[in-house]
């Protein structure tokens, strides 16, 4: 008998959909299971053992690396979307003074921040990362939020959500450190997009067991307006389709396929103009 599974953040019955592989570090199996009404996955079973899942030299957020062209790709692609998130931080928070960083890995968005003349603050429980990261910005990014009392004027939140095990807590304590006119902003993959689609049970961006959370965009309203939020913008991560498409071919063929990866990527975008599926989206909220 199939063991029924519950949405802890919903409370719905949940379906399973697919199994995914871990590609990165152990090449364990894992299952997704689909809430209906919420539109969003659930990674199942949850390893008692998780942060083990992150202690690999592959997991490119931790670790400060450039000997591959792969490496020298991710870096580039996170170097220009530092310019694009600023000037969206900016778009919804003209006057902004002061930025927390939740999940600020090794630091190098804070850095950038920093030479904008903004007050910075950063939580990575990583502890690899955070000395990083803590050696440029002043001992600034803290083990956990809860050793952070100020008000800021915008939470960003970088591919993290996902990662989140207690989400709802999460949130709460945002609403507490916002000041009362500030901007949360949150960037998670969409299993809604093209090459999500296409590439199925091999989409790297599943990343399970990592990825708790596989989020549409409205799952990200559903789950915000749980919490007295609402989306007021919706922007999209351009260059996530091309690198997610390359990791990907990787995972499904075994082979980098450059030119399939990018033309995949391509299509995941130009497709998304009507959509709104991109691989990535940036969505800006709000207190109610």
């Amino acid at each position: 008998m199939i063991q029924p599974v519950n949405s802890p953040l919903s409370g719905h019955f949940l379906t399973k959909k697919m199994q995914v592989k871990d590609y990165l570090v152990s090449g364990r199996i894992f299952d997704l299971y689909y809430d209906a009404s919420w539109d969003m996955l659930l990674t199942y079973p949850l390893p008692l053992d998780l942060e083990n899942y992150y202690k690999s030299t592959a997991y490119k957020p931790h670790h400060h690396q450039n000997s591959s062209f792969t490496d020298r790709l991710y870096n580039w692609i996170r170097q220009r979307n530092y310019a694009y998130k600023y000037r969206l931080m900016k778009q919804y928070c003209p006057n902004m003074q002061s930025v927390l960083d939740y999940g600020t890995a090794t630091g190098e968005f804070l850095i950038y921040l920093l030479k904008k003349n903004l007050m910075v603050s950063g939580v990575e429980p990583n502890e690899t990362a955070r000395s990083i990261a803590n050696k440029f910005v002043d001992d600034n990014v803290k083990v956990s939020i809860d050793e952070i009392d100020e008000k800021f004027d915008v939470i960003t939140l970088w591919h993290v959500l996902e990662h989140v095990k207690d989400i709802d807590k999460l949130i709460e304590k945002f609403q507490e450190q916002l000041n009362e006119k500030g901007i949360l902003l949150v960037a998670v993959p969409n299993f809604k997009s093209f090459d999500a689609r296409y590439y199925r049970e091999f989409w790297a961006a599943y990343d399970v067991p990592r990825h708790l959370w596989h989020f549409s965009p409205l799952s990200i309203q559903k789950l915000f307006e749980k919490h007295h939020m609402k989306v007021i913008g919706q922007k999209p991560l351009y260059f996530d389709s091309f690198y997610v498409s390359l990791l990907s071919e990787q995972y499904k063929t075994g082979k980098k396929n450059w030119f399939k990866a990018f033309f995949t990527g391509l299509k995941s975008n130009w497709l998304a103009r009507k959509t709104g599926n991109y691989s990535s989206l940036i969505y800006i909220l709000q207190k109610t």
